[in-house]
């Protein structure tokens, strides 16, 4: 099997394991092909670093080094780096950058200073971690999502990162924008992934700012909307799996409810949509929907759902 799948985060990487698991369920013989897309516009400059807290993410996640606890990050981390810099006043202190963490930053800033594009950057610090699938960024391109919010300061549009982590989303967001989509391109590879892919699989990630901003890159929904699609709703009963998506979604006049997330990806995009029980009333013409437990409370539990979705994909796409 060749899958490809687009991932954000936490959801994204811990659904990541549970189809690696369920892959080799399924044909223990015959290894599958999984390239990952992973969103970029989470990235952040912090410190003169380069941080790219999704791909990151995925990449320790399946390699054996995230903070389990936590869901990001790495294990056994410490902090004497971040707490030196707040002894020197450096802002901002809002976002947690742990030592081993900073070395992945430093590496990547370097290459990319040096040169060498994001895939390659990327491909690189894989080399250490042997995730299991190809991680591929969206675009080699700086994209960042920014989020225009209203507050006593008045109208501004601030990173993603600080409305995210430093306000919880506590403001509303007025508008969130990709900067810098307009111009960007798939990074190499990622359009011949998706041709080449059996099925592609949405991970029940971020609709808005994760799934919604590798779509947003010109050339990948088009691509896609030629292949198998088959989606996991990342809304249980008209709230988020995890997360803030319901903000993000109110940002963009869209419903907190799995039936909206499908209508926003649209049919033309999803073959399959996979739902809680409790959501098993979503329908959309064209759309395969399937209710089933779509907690991800344990590694088995988030092996069964991925094996769900690859059985619904193939089934699909024969």
């Amino acid at each position: 099997m060749r899958i490809v799948c687009l991932a954000g985060g936490i959801g994204g990487a811990r659904f990541l394991r549970g189809l690696k698991a369920a892959c080799v369920e399924a044909a223990p013989e015959e290894p599958a092909e999984i390239t990952v897309i992973g969103n970029t516009g989470d990235d952040i400059t912090l410190f003169g670093l380069r941080v790219c807290p999704d791909l990151d993410t995925v990449m320790y996640t399946l390699g054996g080094g995230i903070n389990e606890e936590q869901g990001w990050g790495r294990t056994g981390e410490t902090f004497t780096v971040k707490e030196e810099l707040a002894a020197y006043g450096m802002e901002p202190q809002w976002f947690g950058l742990g030592d081993r963490d900073f070395a992945t930053h430093i590496i990547r800033t370097q290459m990319l200073a040096a040169g060498y594009p994001l895939s390659q950057v990327t491909e690189a610090l894989c080399a250490r971690w042997q995730p299991g699938v190809r991680l591929l960024p969206m675009t080699d391109d700086r994209v960042e999502t920014h989020v225009v919010v209203e507050d006593e300061q008045g109208r501004r549009a601030i990173h993603f990162q600080e409305w995210w982590v430093r306000l919880r989303a506590s403001i509303p967001a007025r508008q969130i924008a990709l900067v810098g989509a307009d111009e960007a391109s798939p990074a190499p590879g990622v359009l011949d992934a998706v041709r080449e892919a059996d099925f592609v699989i949405l991970p029940p990630s971020n609709p808005v700012v994760s799934i919604g901003t590798i779509l947003q890159i010109p050339g990948i929904r088009s691509a896609l909307c030629e292949k198998t699609v088959v989606g996991v709703s990342p809304i249980i009963g008209g709230a988020p799996v995890r997360g803030m998506a319901d903000a993000c979604l109110t940002a963009i006049g869209v419903e907190t409810s799995a039936q909206a997330v499908l209508e926003l990806y649209g049919s033309d995009l999803v073959d399959g949509w996979l739902v809680a029980e409790e959501d098993k009333a979503v329908s959309l013409y064209g759309v395969a929907v399937e209710a089933r437990p779509l907690l991800m409370d344990s590694p088995e539990a988030t092996r069964d759902i991925a094996a769900a979705a690859l059985t619904l994909a193939r089934g699909l796409a024969s």
